[in-house]
């Protein structure tokens, strides 16, 4: 999500644009969720994620290089990397249908991430910092591809993945909209402003309540497709990714900050890159996963 507000521009048409970019994708997430043709489903869908993934991984290294953490070469390993993780388990989840392979897959780039990586910075030049540069790249592999995939795994969590991939989006999403017009109609007890300036505690209610109904109303208008889904569960998973997405803001707006940029770029116009796109929803990934594993 991006971070400071326009100056120079009113808060509603910076929401105009903000919900004009979201609803375009949205039409684009549904087309690729819910069309009947499987193969166009699946195209789509892989097609999406591994965009998201890699313009991910560029504006997290680009958010680097700015402040100073990494390199060019050091980029071009962590991308390459981040896509073949991100390819390879679409590969094992919608084309062989094998979520035991995806899972090794995904274990493997947990495993492997730091000895590849730590390879590639041994020819790195003499001047580059070697410990901040492995650091950084393996942070940024693991917190964009890594936790991306995790989307994968719920996209195909069984026969309803679809629809429990839509819910975890529209609940988390539903946080920072609520955030965003609460906060900016009665906002005035900053959370953290060294931070993020614009975040308020009124913004970060309406966030949970926005989540919330959201949640409920999944279940109450579409309840069919979720089996097992309760009322109860169905408010706390709500405000656990409420939470969780304005701490998963929170995280990238420190990164921002480090590199002195508004917003991680320029993908979607009112939104910002990305990664401000992504953010929250990569916070919140392994939550959803571990309830759908474990507790459903």
């Amino acid at each position: 999500m991006a971070d400071y507000p326009e100056a120079a521009q009113s808060k509603a048409a910076v929401f105009a644009r903000r919900l004009g970019s979201a609803s375009l994708l949205y039409l684009v997430l549904l087309a690729g969720l819910f069309v009947q043709d499987a193969s166009i489903a699946r195209a789509a869908f892989g097609g999406v994620i591994t965009l998201l993934g890699v313009l991910g991984l560029i504006e997290y290294f680009d958010m680097a290089i700015k402040a100073g953490l990494s390199t060019r070469p050091q980029k071009f390993t962590g991308v390459l990397l981040g896509a073949i993780f991100i390819m390879a388990v679409f590969w094992a989840l919608a084309i062989r249908e094998n979520d035991e392979i995806a899972l090794h897959i995904q274990l493997l780039g947990v495993l492997a991430i730091v000895p590849l990586i730590g390879f590639r910075q041994v020819f790195a030049p003499d001047g580059a910092s070697k410990i901040s540069g492995m650091a950084v790249a393996t942070f940024g592999v693991v917190y964009v591809a890594l936790l991306l995939n995790l989307l994968q795994f719920i996209r195909y969590h069984g026969d309803a993945g679809h629809w429990w991939l839509l819910y975890f989006i529209v609940v988390t999403k539903m946080s920072d909209t609520g955030a965003y017009c609460v906060g900016s109609l009665i906002g005035k007890t900053k959370m953290i402003p060294k931070v993020s300036p614009g975040k308020t505690w009124e913004g970060f209610a309406g966030g949970i309540v926005f989540s919330v109904l959201a949640s409920w109303g999944f279940l109450h208008f579409a309840g069919q497709h979720f089996a097992g889904f309760q009322l109860s569960h169905a408010i706390v998973l709500a405000v656990i990714l409420g939470v969780g997405s304005v701490v998963g803001d929170l995280v990238e707006s420190l990164m921002k900050r480090e590199a002195d940029v508004k917003d991680s770029g320029k993908f979607l116009p009112g939104v910002g890159g990305a990664l401000d796109l992504l953010d929250s929803l990569l916070f919140n990934a392994p939550i959803m996963y571990l309830y759908l594993r474990f507790v459903l």
